[in-house]
């Protein structure tokens, strides 16, 4: 297990409406649990994303700053060549979308992503808001995932990437299913923060750079997941 993670958090200037900006917390506090030192970066708009961290953020926004923030991520290459070389990266709701082949801008004209994803995005003809619940792909061995949803995305999903879940109740992708994965990159559209409403996810993202963890003792947070969902799931 590696001694010191590298958290990389892009562009917050641009992309942190929803408070997802706790992502990198949670990552911070449950790796330091484990006796790893972290370091954070926080990467601006007009900054080059490094090319050398271990695990990558990147959260939601309205229309302008996410089409600003793709077309920067598509001009400096720096996340897409530490995906290249093995980083792992999580991506919310308008982040998500950017990580796609398109996705839909302010007038739902098409608008390039930089394709990390192969999933494409447009606009809905209803927002999708409230909480959301969903059954994580068993090859990842999560318990449902729990969240908030603000979007008006509809993401179709093509035969690179397999869902990250299925939803039990809320909208997600728009298809029965939410997010999505590749490799070491995952993509939702999960707010709350993501990571602080599932910690079992936020190790999941850790154990792929660091490798096998230790377990630390989340019984707390088992019982208010489980109140959670009984008052979000249909009865």
């Amino acid at each position: 297990m590696q001694s010191e993670l590298s958290i990389v958090w892009i562009y917050p200037d641009l992309l942190s409406t929803y408070g997802d900006q706790g992502n990198v917390l949670v990552l911070e506090q449950r790796a330091r649990a484990r006796g790893i030192q972290t370091r954070t970066v926080h990467v601006r708009s007009s900054d080059p994303v490094p090319q050398q961290g271990d695990v990558y953020l990147i959260g939601g926004g309205e229309d302008r700053p996410q089409i600003l923030g793709a077309e920067r991520l598509r001009r400096d290459g720096g996340l897409q060549a530490a995906i290249q070389r093995g980083a792992a990266l999580l991506a919310v709701c308008a982040g998500y979308q950017i990580m796609g082949t398109v996705f839909g801008g302010e007038e739902g004209q098409p608008v390039p992503g930089i394709g990390l994803l192969d999933i494409s995005s447009g606009r809905g003809e209803r927002r999708a808001v409230g909480e959301l619940a969903a059954d994580v792909d068993p090859a990842l061995g999560l318990p449902t995932l729990t969240g908030f949803e603000n979007h008006m995305g509809v993401t179709r999903l093509g035969p690179g990437v397999r869902p990250l879940s299925r939803t039990l109740t809320g909208i997600g992708n728009g298809d029965g299913t939410e997010g999505c994965y590749a490799g070491r990159v995952i993509g939702t559209y999960l707010h709350g923060p993501a990571l602080a409403r599932n910690p079992a996810l936020a190790d999941l993202l850790l154990s792929w750079v660091t490798g096998p963890l230790p377990p630390i003792d989340d019984g707390w947070y088992q019982a208010l997941r489980d109140e959670r969902l009984r008052g979000v799931l249909p009865s």
